[in-house]
C-alpha cells in the first residue's frame, strides 16, 4: 500500500509542529508563504530586541531535523479543490512547479530578487490536508508571499520606528499588548511607555492572579497603566494595516485624545487566512468550522488546527497541543480507528511578558506564576525543551 499524501498548509508555529508529528506517517508536504520559519510569538521581544527574538523564532526550515522528511513548497495557497483532492499553490518566484528552487534544492531559502512574486500555480495532491494558515494580525502576522528580504523588512522597520520614538502608546489588553509594553519599557527605560486597555484590568482571559502579578511588574518598569480606555479605530482600518501609527488616538469612552510618537495597535482584531478555502467550510467570521475531532465539518479528509480553527471562542488549539491531537486523529483515520475530541481549557495560560533580562514567568491555568531565571530560560526552556524535545531537534546556524 502506498504511503498517504499529507499536505500541511501553513508552516508557522502550529503547522511546523503538525508536519513534524506526521513525518513518519506519510509523504508530508508543507506549504509556506515565507522561505523560513517566522513565528507569530513574542511580539514585545520582536519589537524591542529583534536579534534575540530571531535566535529562537526565525529559523531556516532545513535546521529542523523533524522536517528532513517533509517537502517544503514556498508559495501561498490559492484554492482547495476537494473534488479532485488538490491544493492549488501560487509559487514564489524561482520555485519550480514541483516546489523546489531553480537549482533543485528544497525551496526554503531566498525566493529571488526583491519582494516575492507569483511565477506559476502548482497543484499539490493530497489524501489528507491540514489547514494551519493562522490569522493576519497587524504587522507581525501576515499571509503575504515574501522572500527573506521581505521578512527582514517586516522585522527591522517596526523595531526602528519604536527605537526612534520618545513616547510609545500601546493599545490593547491582551498578551501581545502587555508584553510589548514590558519589553519596550525594559529595553529603553528613558522612553515614556503607556498601556491603554478597555476594561478594569488587562488580560481578561487569564486568571485574575495573573494580572495582579503582571501589573506589579509593569509598574516596576515604569509603564503607565490606563484602564477603561476603548480606542476608536484609525480611519481606513481594514484589519491589515501596519498597526503602527502616529496620529492622536481618540477614545469612545470619553477621554481626551492621546498622542505619542508611535502608537502600537495590539487590539486582537484578527483576520483568518482562509480566502483560499470553499465558503461552506467557514463560519460567519471566516474561521474554519471544525468538529471536536478537528475535522472540517462535512469533509473527513480535511483538518484544521491553530488560530484559524473555530474550536472555541478563544481558538485555543495553537497553545494547547492541538498539533498532537490533529496528528493523532489523522493517523487514526488512516487506520480506521476512532478519533478523539479536543477539549479547550477554560483560561489562557503560559508566558505573558516574554523573556525579560531577569528571566521568564510562566503562569499556570490557576494563575500561579513560576519564575525561570534567564540562563535557565535560554538553555533549559529554549535550547533543550523547545528546540530538542518539542521540535525534535534544531541544528545550529550554518548547518
Amino acid at each position: 500500500m502506498s504511503r498517504p499524501r499529507i499536505v500541511v498548509v501553513g508552516l508557522g508555529d502550529t503547522g511546523v509542529l503538525t508536519a513534524i508529528a506526521l513525518r513518519h506517517h506519510g509523504d508530508v508536504v508543507g506549504i509556506t508563504a515565507t522561505p523560513e520559519f517566522v513565528s507569530g510569538q513574542e511580539l514585545g521581544l520582536r519589537l524591542a530586541r529583534p536579534e534575540a527574538w530571531a535566535r529562537d523564532y526565525r529559523i531556516a526550515y532545513r535546521r529542523f531535523r523533524g522536517l528532513d522528511r517533509v517537502r517544503i513548497v514556498h508559495g501561498s495557497a490559492a484554492a482547495l479543490d476537494t473534488e479532485n483532492r488538490v491544493v492549488r499553490v501560487r509559487l514564489a518566484s524561482g520555485t519550480a512547479a514541483d516546489g523546489t528552487a531553480a537549482d533543485g534544492t528544497a525551496a526554503d531559502g531566498p525566493a529571488g530578487d526583491g519582494a516575492a512574486c507569483d511565477s506559476s500555480v502548482a497543484e499539490v495532491p493530497y489524501d489528507v490536508v491540514v489547514v494551519a494558515t493562522g490569522v493576519t494580525n497587524g504587522f507581525w502576522r501576515r499571509a503575504t508571499l515574501r522572500d527573506s528580504r521581505g521578512v527582514d523588512a517586516d522585522i527591522t522597520l517596526p523595531h526602528e520606528r519604536v527605537a526612534g520614538a520618545g513616547s510609545v502608546a500601546i493599545i490593547g489588553g491582551g498578551a501581545a499588548a502587555v508584553s510589548s509594553a514590558a519589553q519596550v519599557a525594559e529595553r529603553w527605560p528613558g522612553k515614556t511607555v503607556d498601556l491603554y486597555f478597555p476594561d478594569d484590568r488587562a488580560l481578561p482571559h487569564h486568571h485574575a492572579r495573573v494580572w495582579d502579578r503582571v501589573r506589579a511588574r509593569l509598574e516596576e518598569l515604569g509603564v503607565g497603566l490606563h484602564p477603561g480606555h476603548r480606542a476608536e479605530l484609525p480611519a481606513g482600518d481594514d484589519d491589515d494595516t501596519a498597526h503602527l501609527t502616529t496620529d492622536p488616538v481618540s477614545w469612545s469612552t470619553g477621554q481626551p485624545p492621546t498622542t505619542a510618537d508611535v502608537v502600537i495597535w495590539a487590539i486582537g482584531r484578527v483576520r483568518p487566512n482562509t480566502s483560499w478555502l470553499p465558503a461552506e467550510m467557514l463560519d460567519h467570521r471566516g474561521f474554519v468550522r471544525v468538529e471536536p475531532t478537528l475535522q472540517v465539518s462535512g469533509h473527513s479528509d480535511v483538518f484544521a488546527v491553530g488560530d484559524v480553527a473555530a474550536t472555541d471562542p478563544l481558538r485555543t488549539t495553537a497553545r494547547n497541543r492541538g498539533h498532537v491531537l490533529v496528528a493523532r486523529n489523522i493517523r487514526a483515520q488512516l487506520r480506521g480507528k476512532p478519533l478523539r475530541d479536543y477539549r479547550p481549557p477554560r483560561r489562557r495560560w503560559g508566558s505573558v511578558l516574554g523573556p525579560l533580562r531577569d528571566g521568564l514567568i510562566v503562569f499556570t491555568p490557576p494563575g500561579r506564576g513560576v519564575r525561570v531565571p534567564a540562563p535557565a530560560s535560554d538553555v533549559l526552556l529554549q535550547r533543550l525543551i523547545t528546540h530538542q524535545v518539542i521540535y525534535g531537534g534544531v541544528r545550529g546556524r550554518g548547518r
